[in-house]
């Protein structure tokens, strides 16, 4: 790992520990050189099925415009990139779990949409009106409704034996 500061080779770490949340590795760094001390984060490259999109064509799997979709959708909003973090890993266990070679579009949508709700309601409308392709105000009106409606459902409590 080449040192940020003086561009170095001779770094060592100095500590190591597992981010469950992010299913990543943070790594603490000194240069041997500069002494100077920082931080990097290694993550697991697993293969990733290919995507088939709605037209029917197929591309691979980019965990970029899965972070990009999700951090449009919560722009300006009081959700933290550690959440947004979290939420991809959530995603893309969900996405590993399948075990298939390929996945549609909208099996993805899906999940986003499952994390977006617990995360924030305008992010999960936002997005929304763009995966459902909203043609009018009435399927607006119809999404918000559905949140809404399952908001207002109260928890139900376990009797105690």
């Amino acid at each position: 790992m080449d040192c940020p500061f003086c561009q170095s080779h001779e770094t060592k770490v100095t500590d190591s520990r597992f981010v469950p949340e992010t299913n990543q590795i943070r790594r603490r760094r000194e240069c041997n050189v500069c002494q100077e001390r920082f931080t990097t984060y290694e993550i697991v490259e697993l293969d990733l099925p290919w995507v088939i999109k709605r037209e029917g064509s197929r591309e691979s799997f980019d965990q970029n415009k899965l972070k990009a979709g999700l951090l449009r959708a919560v722009q300006k909003r009081p959700v933290s990139m550690e959440q947004v973090d979290v939420a991809i890993s959530h995603i893309l266990k969900q996405i590993r779990n399948l075990g298939e070679k390929e996945i549609e579009s909208q099996k993805i949508g899906e999940f986003v949409m499952r994390e977006l709700r617990e995360l924030d309601d305008v992010a999960y409308v936002r997005f929304a009106s763009v995966y459902h392709r909203f043609q009018d105000v009435d399927a607006f009106v119809h999404e918000v409704q559905g949140l809404l409606s399952t908001k207002r459902q109260p928890e139900v409590k376990k009797k105690s034996a």
